[in-house]
């Protein structure tokens, strides 16, 4: 399902460790926002890994769905894109303690000048792809311009900004802005793009699926493995990065299997009879029954949440708002009032989630009470074009914690469903202009849609006495894939990873730009200048303040707008995993990252 980890940023850089090479630019250790990194230079490595991990042994996890590709950055075709991670390197690293920064991977040094019309960087003369050949300037560029020319639609729109790419020589690399270019974030986004090498591709088709992997500098290869069945990768063990401190701790297995499943339910079994080493739990219940088993009571499996940081998953109930029967908001919160939390996270969930609700939940960029200061200012420039309750109402959720709170709801949303045209005729909630029956179909995909249909069922029901007719289908990953990709569908279970300070990606996810994009992750069709002028003013502006103002009016708007159904979250990740597998106990909220993980014999 479309998942996006980005992490965006904005506000004014700081160059840490600053080298003054001309009168024009400056040379830095890290980029970073509006403050000091928290590493400095010559750090040793990040605070949340064990640099002294032991390396070897063999790790195996699940993957989900299916895979024909491995090239994650195109269109085309379903792609593994664990193997990416882990097989390509890009220019920057930013760890889970400090966001706000990136440290040099593939770069050794980035520069800058005052104005900030460009961001370079410089190459570290270490840095090899698989085969021994050197990472150079020309791989940068070809990478760079092959995401933008024939990758996936979301790219030509990140790096819009960019007015040109130059080669200084073979080890240093320039990205030049667009005059005018507001975009703050731009310089950082460019230390995250992975560096394929064009030698590699000399006579490929970079826009065209491959199970040939791509040649990459990363600390893994592809060894083997099997369409829809397996991948394999082994580590390289003449990684150049190896002793780099953005990598020391990390990689430690000298293999690692995904084995590929097609529910996530299975691979608890896969666990107990050690068929995988972890898995990452994503349903309650099981988390709480699931695991009444002799290995996990003598200790052989062990069961733990770990905190994380992270900006919760924005996990919900799509509307597709390019359909008339979507295109009006009141009947988007109408069908939105059906939905029973309360009832899902007592009865199948053991209360162990909270409600969705922001944009930005677990975070404080999430809109809070009501507008004021210079939030309120910035949406009564937009004030004619808003919902009315904007300035009176915060964001609130339906509560349907009682039978009386759930019939006020669904009288609450006969209402809504009658201003917006709608009535009964023979039962049925229908559109007094087409005569047609307001009838839904919900889709998800088959590496989550079993556990869904638990919480489904109840929410067929309450609509169906408001006279709608709901129904629920799952599908393979792929058909998933394709029919969100194409637009083909009525309401979807999305998930997207929101970063930690939002910016151009915003774009991508609710702009109007990208609404007619096919692949785009504007998956639920937005078209609203007010979204856009917002995305346009965070991404803009320079004040710290001024942008907080304009992410939280952007939350607002979009939950005002209902074009979702918020689901839940949970401020822990839970895992369960073979007791072999170790890793350093540490204060900070990192999440699971396994491959800062090792294994103890």
């Amino acid at each position: 399902m479309p998942k996006i980890i980005i992490n965006s940023l904005a506000f004014i850089f700081f160059l840490a460790a600053p080298e003054i090479v001309n009168a024009q630019a400056i040379l830095s250790d890290a980029l970073a926002l509006s403050g000091r990194p928290k590493y400095t230079a010559g750090f040793g490595a990040f605070d949340y890994v064990n640099p002294q991990a032991p390396k070897g042994g063999r790790v195996t996890l699940p993957a989900y769905g299916n895979f024909d590709n491995f090239n994650p950055f195109i269109f085309k075709g379903i792609a593994f894109a664990e193997s990416a991670d882990l097989s390509l390197e890009s220019l920057g690293y930013t760890p889970v303690d400090d966001p706000t920064t990136a440290y040099p991977l593939l770069a050794k040094k980035f520069e800058m000048p005052d104005d900030r019309s460009f961001v370079g960087f410089i190459l570290n003369e270490n840095a090899k792809f698989a085969d021994g050949s050197p990472v150079t300037a020309d791989d940068v560029i070809f990478s760079f311009n092959s995401l933008t020319e024939k990758g996936a639609p979301l790219y030509k729109i990140y790096y819009h900004d960019v007015e040109r790419v130059e080669k200084i020589n073979s080890h240093h690399v320039r990205f030049y802005f667009r005059k005018g270019s507001t975009n703050r974030e731009l310089p950082l986004i460019l230390t995250q793009f992975k560096i394929f090498s064009a030698e590699d591709f000399k006579n490929k088709d970079f826009s065209i699926p491959t199970l040939t992997p791509p040649l990459g500098s990363g600390p893994y290869v592809i060894d083997h493995f099997e369409v829809n069945k397996f991948v394999e990768l082994k580590r390289n063990p003449d990684y150049w990065g190896q002793n780099l401190p953005v990598r020391k701790g990390f990689f430690n297995f000298d293999i690692v299997r995904y084995e590929f499943y097609q529910d996530t339910t299975v691979t608890l079994q896969a666990l107990f009879s050690g068929n995988i080493d972890a898995r990452e739990e994503y349903i309650a219940k099981i988390w709480v029954s699931g695991y009444d088993n002799k290995r996990v009571q003598n200790g052989d499996i062990i069961k733990e949440s770990i905190p994380h940081n992270n900006p919760a998953t924005l996990q919900f109930f799509g509307f597709n708002t390019r359909l008339d029967k979507f295109a009006d908001r009141r009947v988007r919160e109408a069908i939105g009032l059906a939905f029973n939390f309360e009832w899902a996270n007592e009865k199948l969930f053991y209360n162990q989630y909270e409600r969705l609700y922001s944009l930005f939940s677990n975070t404080n960029l999430a809109a809070a009470d009501l507008p004021e200061g210079q939030e309120k200012q910035i949406l009564e420039s937009f004030r004619q074009r808003l919902p009315k309750n904007i300035f009176n109402q915060s964001i609130t959720l339906p509560d349907n914690s009682t039978p009386q709170k759930q019939r006020q709801n669904l009288r609450r949303a006969v209402a809504l469903l009658n201003e917006a045209g709608y009535d009964f005729v023979d039962g049925k909630m229908t559109n007094l202009k087409t005569g047609l029956p307001l009838e839904i179909e919900v889709l998800s995909n088959s590496s989550n849609g079993s556990s869904f249909t638990r919480v489904m069922l109840p929410f067929i029901e309450n609509l169906r006495k408001i006279g709608i007719k709901m129904t629920f289908r799952n599908l393979e990953v792929n058909i998933f894939k394709n029919r969100l990709d194409n637009f083909e569908f009525e309401m979807a279970i999305l998930a997207y990873q929101l970063s930690n300070l939002p910016g151009n990606e915003q774009k991508e996810m609710w702009g109007s730009q990208s609404a007619g994009i096919k692949g785009s992750f504007n998956v639920l069709g937005i078209r609203n200048p007010v979204i856009d002028k917002l995305i346009d003013g965070l991404i803009s502006t320079k004040d710290e303040k001024n942008y907080l103002a304009y992410v939280h009016a952007l939350d607002r708007v979009i939950m005002h707008e209902h074009y979702f159904i918020p689901q839940w979250f949970s401020p822990v990740q839970r895992i369960a995993y073979n007791k072999r597998l170790k890793h350093k106990k540490t204060d900070i909220k990192t999440g699971v990252n396994i491959h800062s993980w090792w294994l103890e014999e």
